[in-house]
């Protein structure tokens, strides 16, 4: 299963990029993982808000299948432990699903198009992150879901 992490907005913070690196890298060991930064439409900042999440869904609506499993990170989601989340995964696994995506919105969450593609919604919690620390976040948490699923020593039960 491909395990994919997608993220509307601008390229990491040179801090942010380095634990990435670092989570994806010992990911890579567990599934096939990738990161896909989606740039913002040109000119966003100038439309008015719906405008720039529609053009947004349709940047994701072009590059999602019809068999992928859209999870998308909304303040709405469901919330999950780490070991919901793995077992989230363990079950994906299982499905025999070819391609797991996980993703972040832009700056004001994610159009009405896009939330009705996905299967699932998650939130990470009922604080705001910026978006770039969401994408390191999102990074390490799918690395230790996948030890909780290996039974290996990283996450403390």
């Amino acid at each position: 299963m491909q395990t994919e992490l997608w993220s509307i907005g601008k390229a990491n913070e040179a801090y942010v990029e380095e634990g990435i690196r670092l989570f994806s890298g010992r990911l890579r060991h567990y599934t096939d993982f990738s990161l896909r930064i989606i740039p913002p439409p040109r000119n966003a900042q100038h439309l008015p808000i719906p405008e720039q999440k529609r053009q947004e869904a349709r940047l994701v609506e072009q590059q999602c299948e019809k068999t992928d499993y859209l999870v998308a990170l909304d303040e709405g989601g469901k919330q999950m432990s780490t070991l919901q989340l793995a077992d989230f995964l363990r079950h994906q696994q299982n499905s025999s699903l070819r391609r797991l995506i996980f993703l972040i919105g832009g700056a004001h969450g994610l159009d009405a198009a896009v939330l009705s593609l996905a299967r699932a919604r998650l939130s990470l919690s009922d604080l705001t992150f910026p978006h770039q620390l969401v994408r390191l976040i999102m990074t390490e948490q799918l690395y230790r879901a996948f030890t909780v699923l290996r039974n290996e020593k990283y996450h403390h039960q």
